[in-house]
């Protein structure tokens, strides 16, 4: 029967008392505030955030009005109304509807749900951290309330029945008379339920019976409720307008010696109501539900109401979020785009194969107005989840041959992805590990919020298999990538082999300049040595000059034995003979560079005497060059070393001959070289030496200017100076007995070098590169870039250079260059590098007077091609000049920085082949 209204109070007042005094009770426990509590609609909701309870035991309880706690089962939540849901997160909500079993209905709208919630690393919970919450909540109830949860079913009706109209026993006359029959024997003072299944079976039985078997049957002062499942055994599947809805029909009766009091409560959920179509979520509901309109001749007006997580849209909110609601005379139609605002994706793993889902909670709300009812509120409620979409990660090559790293990047993938390790050759790394190994491993945020992971493998590294082809080398690298999804650590790999194709070495023209044989060659591995007839070429011994990475240029000296001559149908010709090996020592290319050289000549003396040198032969077998002879073939060399053999002999000797043109006298004669089988000459250079017969010395006594002084070739070194400025303004810079400069690392350097003692304005400065050292050697390791190549270098922090402006200290910009360096750029070991350091740059003069011919000097500040400066830069046969700085000693920060977010790894500005 119904409560009084004293006993409610009193009921009420008890509740709130004992509220009050487990909160005192529990005033030490942990603070419930981060549990979030909410009324939203007719539920009142709680929600944990995924931080205090992922990978927990949590377990909800509800407190009824006296203190007592009942433990939330799946069973009593359909019976009762509650809803308990764990996103993909690990996030939970709590739902109960402010007419579930134990909550405290008040007099004036008004309603109290109590619960509490044990929190435990173990199963058995008895470790458990309880917390107790009570959410109040204000709401009034329409006359007839329907309520499609995502696991049960409920209807609500005011006790307040109007009188049964004749039109409805003409409805449906059996239905009723049914249903009055077996009220009217009926035991006496006792509430029982009929269930209708068809127009012709019923089912009959005590509401205690009914609620023993799952169903949730209540009553209050103003209202009756029942509660079900969908799969409830009384359900019933019904058809209409293309959906299947789940329908239990009940009529709930009580008898008290002269009136039998009867409630129908019927209540029609959809369950098949969802589909999905071309990245559309279409959600269709029909408009009039007939199990829902017994006893109503009309609808007079209705109002349709959509929202998520049952919050209602407004029209512009709906719009914006792209959602279409379609509303007809029969249905209404939610068109909702995967991927709208409210839903979230999330990553997942189905048979070993990485996708996703699209999640999103939606409700529509239908009110309408009818005359058997009265208002009806009709609140369906989905948790939506899109099915599984493949997303195979992509493995691509985005690799630059030039560079010799592999660049790989796979994704894409949602943000909760994480590269746990890899798998390059048969190492296996974590990411920690692969970072202190020397692999660079990033990420990288697409505008989409879609993530790709990045791996630079050197081509160096050991697990990098190489493959030697007829015209070059091909790399390939075998990766296997693992990842996790968090927060459940769903584990998945993609696996693919990339490759790299890098050409043999090539070879440019050979030409001869200053007594030097130089050639340039590209396509280089680092890890290669260069050799030259077996003798190592290092920058040490000046035969190699690095450009880059993959470019080097090798100069020989001509007259050495390092080049050799060859006979050639087209006369003789000077070679180099190259060989490159592997960092095993394993040969890999041996090449015979042909340079364009310049004649040999003899050596005349004024004496008459002639003097040449003659180089062995290649091609001529078993050459020995003491068998070398002159016409007469008496006459040999004088001596023979190193291969080359030394002739020294007069014009009156050796059967040289000599010859008139004009008033120049010619000696010639003849080396030459005999097979020693068949007597064939092999070899033959022809000797000549020109002297002038005679003569006129005219001597002018006439007083004249002097005559113009002829030009002597020479040469002459260039002074640099690299300074340090105090700050941007380069107007101040340290004086030799400041140094060591100590700078924090968060400071930047301002450097600016200098040709001294020039005043042409035709000459202009660049800076080929600059780089920076832990020792005063500039050519130690570990080995910083701050410029590549005449530009700045920006990783992981740009070099910025500075304009140069005349002022009262600056008189010709031209021979100054400026540029600033932040310092968090030099990493070691994993960790900012502290400590000194010194900068050196290699600089280069170029003649500006004609930019059309020389475009190294055309534009001031721009990236310069190496080899575009060769031959036309002021002392080409030495165009690079180093200048270096003194110490600056870096002091860590004065405040703790992440250092792994400015990670880089040394490289040396040149490579060492």
């Amino acid at each position: 029967m119904a409560l009084t209204r004293e006993m409610k109070l009193l009921f009420r007042l008890t509740f709130l008392t004992l509220f009050l005094v487990t909160e005192v009770y529990t005033q030490q426990s942990p603070s419930t505030d981060f549990i979030l509590s909410s009324c939203r609609r007719s539920f009142a909701q709680l929600d944990l955030p995924a931080q205090y309870v992922l990978k927990k035991f949590v377990r909800f309880s509800a407190i009824d009005p006296t203190g007592a706690a009942y433990v939330i089962t799946d069973d009593l939540a359909i019976k009762c109304g509650y809803t308990i849901t764990y996103d993909a997160w690990g996030n939970i909500s709590f739902r109960a509807s402010l007419y579930s079993c134990y909550a405290n209905v008040g007099t004036v709208h008004q309603y109290d749900v109590g619960v509490k919630i044990e929190v435990a690393s173990r199963s058995d919970m008895t470790d458990a951290v309880n917390y107790m919450k009570v959410v109040s909540c204000p709401y009034v109830m329409s006359p007839r309330e329907i309520i499609c949860e995502t696991n049960y079913m409920e209807v609500s009706v005011r006790r307040k029945i109007p009188i049964i109209s004749e039109g409805v026993f003409r409805n449906e006359p059996e239905d009723w008379s049914t249903a009055f029959t077996q009220a009217v024997s009926g035991l006496m003072s006792v509430w029982q339920v009929v269930f209708h299944i068809s127009t012709t079976q019923k089912t009959t039985m005590l509401i205690d019976a009914a609620q023993n078997i799952g169903y949730g049957i209540n009553t209050t002062e103003s209202r009756t409720l029942l509660r079900t499942s969908y799969n409830a055994s009384h359900a019933v599947p019904q058809r209409i307008s293309g959906v299947t809805f789940s329908t239990v029909r009940a009529t709930l009766f009580y008898k008290q010696r002269w009136f039998i009091y009867l409630v129908d409560n019927a209540v029609a959920c959809p369950v098949d109501d969802v589909k999905f179509t071309n990245g559309w979520i279409v959600w269709t509901i029909p408009k009039s539900v007939s199990p829902l309109l017994t006893g109503a001749k009309g609808i007079q007006n209705r109002r349709i109401q959509f929202g998520v997580d049952l919050q209602n849209l407004t029209n512009v909110d709906i719009l914006s979020r792209g959602v279409e609601i379609l509303d007809s005379n029969t249905v209404t139609t939610a068109r909702i785009p995967v991927g709208a605002l409210g839903g979230y994706y999330k990553s997942r793993v189905v048979n070993f194969q990485y996708g996703r889902t699209y999640n999103i909670q939606p409700f529509i709300e239908n009110v309408w107005t009818d005359d058997g009812w009265g208002v009806t509120k009709y609140t369906i409620i989905k948790d939506i989840t899109t099915p599984f979409e493949e997303r195979p990660p992509v493995i691509t090559n985005e690799t630059v041959p030039s560079t010799l790293i592999f660049n790989v990047t796979v994704g894409t993938f949602l943000p909760d992805v994480q590269l746990i390790n890899f798998t390059v050759g048969n190492t296996t790394l974590m990411v920690p590990q692969g970072v202190d190994s020397g692999f660079i491993l990033g990420n990288k945020t697409l505008p989409n919020g879609d993530v790709i992971f990045i791996l630079k493998v050197p081509f160096i590294n050991q697990n990098v298999y190489k493959k030697y082809l007829p015209d070059g080398i091909l790399f390939t690298l075998n990766v296997t990538f693992g990842f996790k999804i968090i927060p459940f650590d769903e584990t998945f790999t993609t696996t693919e082999t990339v490759e790299c194709f890098i050409r043999q070495p090539n070879v440019g023209p050979c030409w001869q300049k200053g007594g030097m044989l130089t050639t340039t060659l590209g396509n280089l591995d680092p890890s290669w040595s260069i050799n030259i007839k077996g003798t190592p070429a290092t920058s040490s011994s000046g035969m190699l000059s690095v450009i880059n990475q993959t470019h080097a240029e090798i100069q020989v000296p001509a007259a050495s034995n390092l080049a050799m001559d060859e006979v050639t149908i087209k006369g003789l010709t000077t070679t180099i003979p190259l060989s490159i090996t592997d960092q095993n020592g394993n040969n890999l290319y041996t090449f015979l560079i042909s340079c364009e050289s310049s004649p040999q000549t003899a050596v005349c003396l004024p004496d008459g005497t002639i003097q040449v040198s003659v180089k062995e032969i290649s091609n001529i077998p078993e050459m020995k060059l003491s068998e070398l002879t002159l016409r007469d073939k008496r006459c040999g060399p004088v001596t023979t070393n190193g291969g080359t053999a030394q002739f020294s002999f007069t014009v009156n000797s050796c059967a040289t001959t000599r010859r008139f043109e004009g008033n120049i006298m010619i000696y010639d004669n003849e080396i030459s070289y005999l097979s020693s089988v068949s007597g064939k000459v092999l070899y033959r250079m022809p000797v000549s030496c020109k002297y002038s017969t005679n003569g006129t010395l005219v001597i002018d006594y006439t007083p004249r200017n002097n005559p113009e002084p002829s030009a002597q070739n020479g040469s002459a070194s260039l002074d640099l100076v690299l300074r340090l400025s105090k700050d941007d303004a380069y107007n101040v810079f340290y004086e030799d007995a400041e140094y060591p400069v100590v700078k924090y690392l968060r400071e930047p350097l301002y450097f600016e070098v200098e040709l001294l003692h020039r005043s042409d304005p035709q000459l202009e400065l660049f800076l080929d590169s600059c780089w920076a050292t832990t020792t005063p050697d500039m050519r130690s390791l570990p080995m910083w870039p701050i410029v590549d190549n005449s530009c700045e270098h920006n990783e992981p922090y740009q070099t910025i250079f500075h304009q140069v402006r005349a002022d009262s200290r600056v008189q010709i910009p031209s021979h100054l260059k400026r540029f600033e360096v932040k310092t968090l750029t030099f990493m070691g070991e994993g960790a900012i590098y502290g400590g000194e350091i010194y900068f050196h740059c290699e600089v280069i003069i170029c003649d500006s007077s004609n930019p059309t011919s020389d475009p190294a000097c055309a534009q001031v500040g721009s990236c310069i091609p190496a080899r575009q400066r060769l031959g036309r830069s002021v002392d080409a046969d030495d165009e690079h000049k180093l200048v270096s700085s003194k110490a600056v000693f870096l002091l860590e920060f004065k405040s703790r920085v992440d250092a792994k977010q400015f990670q880089n790894h040394p490289q040396r500005p040149d490579v060492n082949f």
